[in-house]
């Protein structure tokens, strides 16, 4: 299991103290046999879910939420169908049913959790820069719902710190494709990534090796001034970093960088030249 849900089992644990403290209550009152039976059905699906059983245990979850519809434990019920499906990474179910749910249950006190699942699904979904980009985006648009919404609540936190790592994948993204132009001379279209990088993830790591490829590729279509307009913003920002290296080498065609060793070897030589004065 994957320290995002383990995480999240910490999360999980609000949704079934509240539910925890509605039992007595319960208990108190004639039950009809429909809300024994939910009872025992949230029961049941408690039980299996703590012992990692979480097909088995969504499926008791739905089966409490239709015993009794109109109880306040139907919504927590479809919360914990859905969180099960999340950890046996069913998340084309878990998404179906949080969505069930949202229409469902459009004014429940959980729904920030809700909300936060369906981020945290989508999220879960991402591969990597060469595939589909809507899982990314949906996960995006939710975390910043999130934070809008619910600004003063530890989801809102972590999809703070989920953002910036989907901003990442979104620059990594970019720089795959503006690459790939660029590997086919398509120049507008690769300036056009490169760009898009430095405008809009300019806090990422690509930022960088954006920056030089359009040193690269302006000088190289004969752009200079557009070129030395780009070297000098890398310069400016990243003058010890090795992109910067390279974008200087593109106007230096003879710059060679100073090998650590052979001047480690100089450093010595002058010592010892030194010392030769006092012998």
């Amino acid at each position: 299991m994957s320290f995002t849900k383990l995480s999240f089992l910490f999360s999980i644990l609000i949704i079934i103290i509240s539910c925890s403290k509605e039992e007595p209550e319960i208990k108190n009152i004639t039950k009809t046999s429909q809300e024994l039976e939910m009872i025992s059905a949230y029961n049941e699906g408690f039980e299996k879910l703590k012992i990692n059983d979480t097909y088995n245990a969504a499926q008791k979850f739905l089966e409490a939420e239709l015993l009794f519809p109109q109880s306040t434990w139907a919504p927590k019920s479809a919360l914990m169908a859905s969180y099960s499906y999340y950890l046996q990474n069913f998340y084309s179910e878990a998404l179906s049913n949080l969505n069930r749910y949202l229409k469902t249950y459009p004014k429940d006190k959980n729904l920030p959790y809700a909300q936060y699942l369906i981020g945290i699904s989508y999220y879960e979904m991402i591969e990597d820069e060469k595939r589909d980009i809507k899982p990314i985006l949906k996960a995006k648009e939710k975390f910043n719902l999130i934070i809008k919404k619910y600004p003063n609540t530890d989801f809102a936190l972590d999809a703070k710190f989920k953002l910036d790592l989907i901003e990442d994948i979104l620059a990594s993204k970019e720089i795959y494709l503006a690459r790939h132009y660029q590997k086919k001379n398509k120049w507008i279209a690769a300036i056009n990534r490169y760009k898009n990088i430095i405008e809009n993830y300019d806090r990422t790591i690509y930022v960088e090796e954006a920056l030089h490829r359009l040193v690269e590729i302006n000088y190289k279509i004969g752009l200079i001034d557009e070129s030395k307009k780009y070297a000098n913003l890398l310069g400016y920002n990243y003058q010890s970093g090795e992109w910067y290296k390279k974008s200087y080498k593109v106007f230096n065609r003879n710059y060679k960088e100073v090998d650590p060793k052979k001047l480690k070897k100089n450093k010595k030589g002058v010592i010892d030249k030194f010392k030769k004065l006092f012998d």
